[in-house]
């Protein structure tokens, strides 16, 4: 009788598990292949190119745009910002990350073809999910209030998510072993009459801020990107509001982008509040960690030097 897989793995055994089997996991397959080394578009940004580069003899990785690399265990833990344990279990797991079940994905080819088929959107009910919110640290009204749970089938077979709807119709989609999207993808807008507007990144920024600031909700609209490749259409939106804060990420394309917005009159720079972290919801959970709460809120929001960049990408501080 065939033994069933241990549920753990040593690290010592993770890092011989397959580099683009673990990013197949992820829904991340190669845009070129040889017999020697993959190419993927970098599974840390939004990119046209293919810079993430996979050396299958070695079985490590290496991002050419952000000039790092290592191991299978680095990547998912830097990805899903896993600890080594939860990236250890990840691995183990025989059922498709697409879902709270385990999987592996071997059928790259036909991947690429399949469509994610929504079934049925409610408002969120599932004790896994509801679990994964708390777990990011954001009150659960708060995430019904802007999000859904989402059922739909890859391959055939039933899944689940937390969904941000996009303004074709499209949903980002989020669990604890998830981030994917449906096409089409597009920016989301949740419009509430005002002339301020917050724009982030993604959806889990969008529900830190309200967390940390919920005077925001009677004050401001708010804009999430999902997707730095939409800076164009972000420009056209921030044309109509007359104060603008961004809340972008900490690394090199959030900040690219920041500096292209800061070009429009009323808009400020609000990365100062979660610096030291990549975005607001990592600082918030670090600070829940800390047990800081008001007090890191009233520090943040004192006034703070301002940050522009010059035409040629100069950091100056301004008080």
């Amino acid at each position: 009788m065939k033994r069933k897989r241990t549920k753990r793995l040593s690290c010592e055994r993770a890092r011989a598990f397959p580099i683009e089997r673990a990013l197949a996991k992820l829904g991340h397959f190669p845009a070129k292949t040889t017999p020697k080394e993959a190419w993927f578009l970098s599974p840390f940004r939004s990119e046209t190119q293919a810079s993430f580069k996979v050396c299958k003899k070695r079985n490590r990785w290496y991002d050419h745009g952000a000039g790092k690399g290592g191991n299978v265990i680095d990547l998912i833990c830097q990805i899903n910002r896993f600890s080594v344990k939860d990236t250890l279990l990840f691995l183990s797991y025989d059922e498709p990350l697409f879902s709270f079940q385990q999987q592996s994905i071997f059928e790259k080819e036909e991947s690429k073809d399949e469509k994610v088929i929504i079934t049925n959107v409610k408002p969120i009910s599932h004790t896994a999910l509801l679990g994964y919110i708390k777990s990011r640290n954001v009150q659960i009204f708060i995430a019904k209030s802007y999000c859904k749970e989402v059922h739909y089938t890859f391959k055939g077979k039933p899944y689940f998510a937390i969904g941000l709807q996009n303004e074709f119709g499209g949903w980002e989609l989020r669990n604890k072993y998830l981030k994917n999207c449906t096409s089409p993808k597009d920016i989301t807008i949740i419009g509430n009459g005002y002339d301020n507007l917050t724009v982030t990144e993604g959806m889990f920024d969008l529900l830190s801020i309200l967390v940390y600031r919920p005077e925001l909700r009677q004050k401001s609209d708010f804009l999430v990107m999902n997707s730095t490749v939409f800076i164009e259409k972000t420009i056209s939106i921030l044309k109509g509001y007359s104060s603008i804060e961004l809340y972008l990420d900490n690394d090199y394309n959030g900040r690219s982008i920041t500096e292209r917005l800061l070009k429009y009159g009323g808009a400020k720079d609000m990365s100062f509040i979660y610096k030291g972290h990549k975005d607001m919801n990592q600082w918030l959970m670090e600070n829940a960690k800390k047990g800081l709460g008001q007090e890191a809120r009233d520090v943040s929001l004192l006034p703070q030097k301002q940050t522009r960049f010059t035409p040629g990408g100069r950091k100056v501080t301004e008080k």
